[in-house]
């Protein structure tokens, strides 16, 4: 697969866990952390009995779950270990035909997981080692009720692995609870990735979109991850860039799990240039070739940012984080800053108007608006209890677009 030597990670996890060690490892995302632990794994899973689920690895989606088992695969082709997903999103039964072929290694999401372990279609008596991978992120995302009772039900005698980019008080708790004296191994410090350049640009909230085209048409970028705030904004922008020219897919929440693996596909292909995602969406992404990352919508924490520009910058390649910045992202800057322990370059893009005003539309209901489905008496007792508002006349209307214009 090309790799000559080991990343820090790899060389400071594998040999612990190569002794049976439950590991707490720290370590930024684009480290190597995936095959720290699939590595030693696979080199245990080869010297046992098949037939039986002696591994499993829990996720919080289901990119990351894929992108496990596919390094799985890929690492263990010539071991004949055979590995499968578990996730929501998609049917039961064709989950449930392939663990009835006894898997070696499970790659998980906690949801799913749990569905099949109520119901009977999953035997976990025989596990030997799991992995919590991002365990920041499966705290963020309300999932340690459900770690715990999968936890509760896998056998006691087993090494237990967790591995995540922060490791906040709720993660410590969680491995005293459930590890055997682990060994600590922490790499990055909690700190943004070394091969990554970071800048920001300050714009006016209302340019912030027609500044990012005039960046990308100015950018020499390969492959760029665009991160918004909301699944709506994603798909939004996906469709904006796409108008403006660009080979531009949006990934987020809502999209089928068919559409969410197609746009993942397309763009580690190389047929979209730009992927725009929400945070949760883009987990698990692990394309070496992203060349640069850019934030649309300031993240909400600095964990958040670090889990963003983790994205670029991947192993011994450096990339660039942009961030679109407003007035209200100062106090985020300033803590980002600290993070980093240098001040972000500040940036100004040559030829775009920073000047223009937004353009202000104003929406009045129609003067003819009546609930739907509710008869006149009704209705007029409603409104009259201000469950719906009476329109406007119509000559008030008027008025206001003519202010507004």
């Amino acid at each position: 697969m090309g790799y000559s030597e080991t990343t820090p990670i790899q060389a400071a996890a594998i040999p612990l866990v190569l002794q049976g060690k439950d590991i707490l490892g720290q370590a930024q995302t684009g480290t190597g952390k995936t095959a720290a632990f699939l590595l030693p794994i696979l080199n245990r899973l080869m010297k046992m009995p098949r037939g039986s689920i002696r591994a499993l690895v829990i996720a919080p989606t289901r990119e990351l779950a894929e992108q496990i088992n596919t390094a799985a695969r890929e690492l263990g082709e010539l071991t004949g270990i055979r590995s499968i997903t578990v996730y929501g999103g998609v049917g039961m039964k064709p989950q449930v035909d392939g663990l009835r072929r006894r898997p070696d290694i499970v790659v998980a999401c906690p949801g799913r997981l749990l569905d099949h372990m109520r119901s009977g279609t999953i035997d976990l008596s025989k596990v030997d080692v799991v992995v919590l991978d991002e365990g920041d992120r499966m705290l963020d995302m309300g999932f340690l009720p459900d770690i715990k009772r999968i936890m509760e039900r896998l056998p006691r005698k087993r090494q237990t692995l967790l591995f995540s980019a922060t490791i906040p008080i709720e993660i410590k708790h969680l491995a005293y609870e459930f590890m055997n004296d682990p060994k600590s191994v922490d790499i990055g410090h909690n700190s943004p990735v070394e091969t990554v350049l970071h800048a920001i640009y300050p714009v006016p909230a209302h340019l912030k979109t027609d500044f990012l085209v005039k960046l990308l048409k100015n950018t020499d970028a390969r492959s760029v991850i665009v991160f918004t705030r909301t699944k709506h904004r994603a798909t939004r922008v996906g469709r904006q860039l796409k108008e403006n020219g660009f080979r531009a897919v949006s990934l987020q929440g809502d999209l089928s799990q068919n559409r969410r693996q197609e746009a993942l596909d397309g763009f580690r292909d190389g047929k979209y240039q730009i992927l725009v995602a929400t945070d949760i969406a883009a987990r698990g992404i692990d394309v070496s070739t992203i060349s640069h990352v850019i934030n649309l919508d300031m993240p909400d924490t600095a964990d958040a940012y670090t889990h963003r520009i983790g994205r670029t910058g991947r192993v011994d390649r450096t990339g660039d984080a942009f961030t679109i910045v407003t007035d209200e992202d100062e106090p985020m800057i300033r803590t980002i800053e600290r993070l980093i322990g240098s001040r972000l370059e500040r940036r100004t893009l040559s030829g775009f108007d920073y000047g223009s005003e937004p353009v202000k539309r104003s929406f009045s209901r129609s003067p003819s608006f009546r609930p739907r489905g509710l008869s006149g008496p009704r209705r007029d007792r409603m409104m009259g209890r201000g469950q719906f508002k009476a329109p406007a006349k119509p000559e008030v209307v008027y008025r206001s677009l003519h202010r507004s214009v």
